[in-house]
């Protein structure tokens, strides 16, 4: 006698082999995915220091339009940061111009420990004149252009 045809339940889940090459696929793509990440965070913070250096300066020159400078300047809670809101990447600073002919020096200083810490861009310079600058940790000079356009050196 015939046995009569009986179907099979449906398999549920993965196969090792399956799930094998999931995870390997997943690891070309984060391979691949992270670096391209952090690039594009990177730019990201240096936009956001250029434009808190812009914003301090517009602060800098009303103060001293005002005639309101202290022999201490310093700038106002948000002004002094970059971002404005969220987790500190920069530290902004006022200073008086080394030289007595800018006037004013604003600098965009990494936070230790923080994401730009040991960028090649180092310290945003932007001083009374408009001129803009980057030293690294040594205070050396660094490529500004590509810095203030959020590339990097």
């Amino acid at each position: 006698m015939m046995r009569p045809f009986t179907r099979r339940a449906p398999r549920l889940g993965f196969s090792m082999l399956e799930l094998v090459i999931a995870l390997a696929m997943l690891a070309v793509v984060v391979g691949y995915g992270m670096p391209a990440y952090v690039a594009y965070a990177a730019r990201g913070h240096r936009i956001e220091a250029v434009v808190a250096l812009h914003r301090a300066a517009q602060y800098v020159v009303v103060r001293m339009a005002d005639g309101d400078i202290d022999s201490e300047p310093s700038l106002p809670a948000g002004l002094d940061r970059a971002p404005e809101h969220g987790r500190i990447v920069y530290r902004i600073e006022w200073v008086q111009g080394a030289d007595g002919r800018t006037g004013y020096e604003i600098w965009a200083k990494p936070v230790d420990g923080g994401p730009m810490h040991g960028d090649a861009c180092g310290t945003f310079v932007l001083d009374g004149f408009g001129m803009r600058s980057n030293r690294d940790a040594r205070g050396a000079d660094v490529d500004a252009q590509a810095c203030w356009a959020g590339r990097g050196a």
